[in-house]
Order: C-alpha cells, then structure tokens, then sequence
C-alpha cells in the first residue's frame, strides 16, 4: 500500500495539535480540507486514528501507534531527500541561497559576484521564503545556506555569523498621523494594530512586534501577512502598522507607506546561516567567506 507523505504530515499536525482547527492553521489548509485528507488516510489504512469531539481530535489504540511511529519516519525521508537535493545541487554546480526580504542588502549582489569568482561555472540560485519560514528552508534541507534576519527559530541548532545590525523603524500608513514625527517612541505605537507574520514562526513574529519592548502591553493585531507584497498592502490600506528594517525605506518603498525612525526597540541583525554538516562543504564554506567578506 502507498501512502502519501503529505497525509502523513497532516495527520502529526491533527495528533500534535488535538485540534483539526488549530492544525489547519499551522498548515495554511482550510479546516474542511484538511478533514477530507484525514479521512482519506483513513480509508486507506481501513482503520480510525481519531474520535472527534467538542473537546477536540484524541487518538485512538491504532492512531496512537502511527502517531509513535510516523515521526521518525518522516525524519527520515526527509534526511534522504535533503541528501538527494544535495547531491543533485552538486551535480549542477548550483548552490541554493534562501534569504528573506532583501536578503544582505545591497552587499547581496557583491557576495553573489564574489562567490562566482572563487568558483567559476557555479551558479547561485536565490530562493526568496515567505515569512512563515523565517529560516528560508534551511531547516528543511530545502537550501544550502541563508541569509537571514536574526533571531530565528531554530537558530541554536545551525551555524550562524552576524553580518551587519540596521536600526528597527516602522512603516504606517502615509496618511496616519504619526507619519509626518521625525522619530516616534515605540510607546506611542503601542495601542497601534500592528501588520503580523504568521504565528508559526513564534519568537521570529515576536521580535518584530516587539513583544519583549511592551513592557507587557498587549498587541493589537491588525492583519496577517506572508509576503513582502500584502504586507505593503496591508499598511497602505490602514490595517496596521508594522516594524522594519531601515533598509525597507529603500527595498519596499511604495506610494501610501512612510517609514518612520523608531526609539526604544533594538536593531535587527542579518546573518549567513548554514547546516553543521556542512563545515566541511567547500562549496558552502567558499559562500560564507563571501559574506564574511562583505562586512
């Protein structure tokens, strides 16, 4: 019998969660959805790995046994698919970058160069994430290394170097009426709905609403966002107001959004990240000493 990864991966969310809801969200499928795929590996299996109630999802005897099981499995292949990308990069001599938003800034171009230098036929293959992924796929073997806003989840079990610090400012709505101050306290904008990633990140989304600088005060959130393009939509059209780097001011400017200097948060960093694995990658390493290069 062949079973679908993808169901399988469905299903340690449900388990995990006890919740098809809060599973759905973790997965960006729609609650009904994501019900129809339980119920086909259901079917598949000929057996019932849930009893669903008010209270939630609970495993049954044999739902319990895959969900012991599954984990380790999906590991697994996960691991051989990370090689096989691997090797298959190699054989092309392409070297997969995921970074997020504008990457290094303007030194991105230069370490891309740089690296093209010190192996000529290399190609580097940028990968841009969505910000639910704040590692860029590094952690999923989907990249070969990151650059990086920091911190992120994750960030204990890779190799990082901190490339350059930028201050935090905020974008608002070119209308709001704070847009025209010259620097504005993060006290004054602490009642603001702020424009969000994803949950899933956790501590990523965190720091930059700036949930340790609030000094306990909640968070309003005024939207969700994923992507560069509806997080700018989202503040020109006056559903919040977001923190971001001073580089935004450059990368993302766009009629309706005014970037703003902040006081009383801390910058952010970007780094170069990449696999303990590949210490010994000469094709890594060669990228690394790129951007260490460019600081």
């Amino acid at each position: 019998m062949d079973v679908d990864i993808r169901l399988l991966r469905y299903f340690v969310a449900v388990a995990e969660d006890g919740s098809l809801t809060r599973a759905a969200e973790r997965l960006f499928v729609s609650q009904p959805a994501l019900t129809k795929q339980i119920r086909q590996l259901e079917s598949q299996l000929g057996v019932r790995l849930f009893t669903r109630s008010r209270a939630g999802m609970a495993l049954t005897e044999p739902g319990q046994a895959l969900a012991e099981q599954v984990p380790a499995l999906l590991d697994d292949w996960d691991r051989v698919l990370r090689e096989t990308r691997r090797v298959a990069g190699r054989a092309a001599r392409v070297l997969r970058v995921g970074f997020l938003a504008s990457a290094a800034n303007e030194a991105t171009q230069d370490i891309i160069a740089a690296f093209a230098r010190r192996r000529p036929g290399w190609r580097v293959d940028m990968r841009q994430a969505a910000w639910s992924d704040p590692a860029a796929g590094l952690a999923d073997g989907e990249v070969d290394v990151a650059l990086l806003r920091l911190p992120f989840p994750g960030q204990d079990a890779l190799r990082v170097e901190v490339l350059f610090t930028e201050p935090r400012w905020v974008a608002l709505p070119s209308a709001h009426p704070l847009a025209t101050r010259e620097l504005i306290p993060f006290r004054d904008l602490w009642d603001e709905p702020f424009v969000a990633a994803p949950p899933e990140p956790g501590p990523w989304r965190d720091y930059w609403l700036a949930v340790d600088e609030r000094d306990g005060h909640p968070v309003r959130i005024g939207a969700v966002t994923d992507q560069p393009d509806d997080w700018l939509s989202a503040i020109a059209n006056g559903y919040g107001i977001a923190l971001a780097p001073e580089s935004a001011a450059r990368f993302y400017a766009r009629p309706g959004v005014t970037y703003r200097p902040v006081s009383g948060v801390g910058p952010s960093e970007v780094g170069v990240a990449w696999a303990p694995a590949d210490d010994a990658n000469p094709i890594v390493q060669d990228f690394v000493g790129c951007c260490l290069a460019s600081r």
